[in-house]
Parts: structure tokens; sequence; C-alpha cells
């Protein structure tokens, strides 16, 4: 196994050691510039950040709710595209060795590529996996046995309405981890039922073995708690992007790296805080 697809495997079984649910802050590189991406990924894992997954910036990013399609937009406007990605990467892999990085994106910009091209260039770049949006695990074998062999994780999304047929199709293939959609319709919206969420991921764990992520919808300490409580893992984009934005305002160019970083940073400690060990989580030893 390449140090690239350990290195999930080893962050979880560490959180697990730990008796809490791991933390994956949500950013979109290139916003709210090229040059803040890396300060804020070294921010995040300061933070407390367990893995970080970086949004590769995309025209028409239809499962994203208007904080990450502004986010993207930003990105967009500044001419950051997936090669760009990758660079950043490889720049934050360059210090940072042990850190998982996740890319979540669409398909397009990979086709554009070309995937066996992508999927050495991530390599390369030291990403960990690779989530992308529409491609759906059903017509995904090439591409997954391409970043298989690449010592990259695909992962996959689930949703509420997902069947029972596509967890046991997703179960085949799933690496690295699930992303659970805990939510109906785009990131950032809704209010969350922590007991429909714990419910769904006991009927999701008798088909998929590899640890659960649950996001959309989580904006405070207190609900990252009540998730981390049921779930592997807590993924969060919308209200860190959110608060970087409100940071921003008012702030010149020259400042907005660091201001955007600091304000990343005193955010996700106060989820990270909130992220105690639940001696009765699934999978946990009591």
């Amino acid at each position: 196994m390449s140090q690239a697809s350990d290195r999930i495997a080893r962050r979880f079984e560490a959180t697990r050691q730990q008796g809490r649910a791991a933390l994956i802050p949500y950013i979109a590189a290139g916003d709210p510039s090229p040059s803040a991406t890396v300060p804020i990924m070294h921010a995040l894992v300061a933070a407390g950040a367990d893995i970080i997954e970086l949004g590769v910036p995309f025209s028409d990013p239809m499962a994203d709710g208007p904080v990450v399609q502004r986010a993207a937009e930003r990105a967009i406007a500044q001419g950051v595209g997936l090669k760009d990605v990758l660079r950043m990467v490889a720049e934050f892999r360059a210090s940072d060795p042990d850190t998982p990085v996740v890319l979540m994106g669409y398909a397009n910009p990979i086709e554009r590529m070309g995937q066996a091209a992508f999927a050495q260039a991530a390599r390369q770049a030291g990403v960990d996996g690779v989530l992308s949006v529409d491609y759906p695990p059903e017509e995904i074998d090439e591409f997954a046995r391409l970043l298989d062999e690449n010592g990259i994780a695909p992962i996959f999304l689930l949703a509420p309405t997902s069947t029972e047929a596509r967890i046991q199709a997703l179960a085949r293939i799933a690496r690295g981890y699930v992303y659970y959609v805990s939510l109906k319709g785009v990131t950032g919206a809704g209010h969350l039922d922590t007991e429909h969420v714990a419910a769904r991921l006991a009927d999701i764990r008798r088909h998929i073995k590899v640890p659960l992520g649950v996001g959309f919808g989580i904006r405070d300490a207190q609900t990252a708690q009540r998730i981390g409580a049921v779930a592997d893992a807590v993924v969060i984009g919308s209200k860190l992007i959110e608060t970087m934005e409100q940071a921003l305002r008012d702030v010149p160019p020259a400042q907005q790296a660091e201001t955007a970083a600091q304000a990343a940073s005193d955010w996700l400690k106060t989820i990270r805080q909130a992220l105690q060990p639940v001696a009765d989580r699934p999978g946990v030893p009591a």
C-alpha cells in the first residue's frame, strides 16, 4: 500500500484510538486567492483538522449551495483550474507529509485532463482520495482501478434517498471513507435530524465497512458534537467558507491570506473542541 493510500487509514485509526470522530473541513482551492490556499490548509491542520477536503473549482457545481458556489466563482475568476489545485497539494505536501488531502469536485475537469493522466498527477502531488460528485459507482470501475493503482482512494457520496442496491454497489469499490449527505438538497442547507442520521448510518454499516463521514448542514459546535457521536467523521464546509467571507470584508488584498487563515483556524478550533471522545460511538471500544 502506498503512503498516500495509507494516510487516510492511519488517520481514522488514530481518531478511533482517541474515541472521537475525525474532523474534515472543506475549502475551495483558490479562494479567496490562489496564494491563500496552502496557508489556510496549514492553519486548518493546526486547528485540529484530521483530513482536508479541497474543492476543485468548477463552473457548474450542481451539488453545491450558494456559499460554496461563490467560493468556486472567486477561484475561477482568478484562473484556478485542476492543474493549479494539484500544484497547491504538492506545495502543502512538501511541509506536511501526514495530513490526508481529498480532492472534491466534478468529472468534467478530470475528463479534460484524462483519467489516467489525472490519477498519475494526483499521486505525484500527494493526493490521498478523490470524491467526484457525478461519477456514479455503477460506471466508475475503470477510474476506480486507475485511482487504486496510484494509491488513491475513490470516495463516494450516499444520500438519505440512496437505495440498498446502490449502497451494495458502492461497498464493492469504496475506499478511504464514504461521505453521507445528511440532507436532501445542496450543501449548507436545512436542519439536521440526528436520530434519523444515526439510524441511516446503522443501515449503511450493514454493507459498508470503511468509515462513514457526515456532512451538509453542520454549522456549529453543538451539531458537530451530535453528529460526531454517531459518525466516524464530521465534514464541514459552507459555514467555514462563510466565516472567512465575513472576516475578509473590507480587508485589503495584501492581508487576505493571513486574515482568512486566522479566521478559519479560530472557528475550526471550536468544532474540534466539541468532538471530545465519545465512549459509546459505534466502532469505539467501551
